[in-house]
């Protein structure tokens, strides 16, 4: 069977149907409180950002829930931890402000979902409200909320992705491993092994 690629809106519409009220009017620009208390509960978020080509980047950013901050109605900043300093996405930012985020609770199958744009901030007051284990962060991600909903919980219903019956962590190699098998690297499987083992949950904040 060939490809049939669809080309249009039109196209895509007459397929998909049109859109649901209620996904219309969900949209909102300013956080409610029930945002807020969504926030308060995150461990963890997803940031896609692209740069001004639309070469698109994904990047996980987790820390104790509660970590966003929210600066007031229309604004939250999201603290930078020591990473593998790419800084893929950041670098996207200041090419191209817009942000897509989305924010998980773990086993709640509903998402917050906020777009807007964002700047990067070296330094600011409320990096004093973000410091965690006694460190504070070098920068943050200040988001000016332009959209913001909640997502609903298909997705995650499909996939069962709180279902511990259906988690298989150890189907794949260690981490180490694949590193190796994938990644041109001058140390050893085992220095690799010793690195991404129980010293690495030891370097988060330093």
């Amino acid at each position: 069977m060939s490809w049939v690629e669809i080309g249009s809106e039109a196209e895509l519409r007459e397929l998909l149907g049109e859109v649901m009220p209620r996904a219309v009017t969900k949209e909102r620009q300013r956080l409610h409180a029930r945002d807020r208390e969504w926030l308060a509960a995150s461990p963890f978020c997803l940031i896609a950002t692209s740069d001004e080509a639309g070469n698109c980047d994904v990047s996980p950013k987790g820390d104790p829930a509660g970590f966003v901050h929210v600066i007031d109605d229309t604004t939250i900043a999201i603290p930078d931890r020591p990473g593998n300093r790419r800084a893929d996405g950041f670098r996207n930012i200041l090419k191209n402000p817009h942000v897509g985020l989305i924010f998980m609770i773990p086993r709640r199958n509903e998402t917050l979902r906020i777009n807007g744009r964002a700047r990067l901030v070296r330094e600011a007051p409320f990096f004093d409200e973000m410091i965690v284990k006694g460190h504070r962060p070098h920068l943050a991600l200040v988001v000016e909320i332009e959209q913001i909903f909640f997502h609903c919980a298909k997705s995650f219903l499909r996939s069962a992705l709180w279902k511990p019956e259906g988690w298989a962590p150890d189907t794949l190699p260690s981490h180490a491993k694949l590193v190796k098998e994938v990644q041109t690297v001058e140390e050893s499987l085992e220095q690799l092994e010793s690195y991404y083992g129980e010293a690495y949950a030891k370097r988060l904040y330093g």
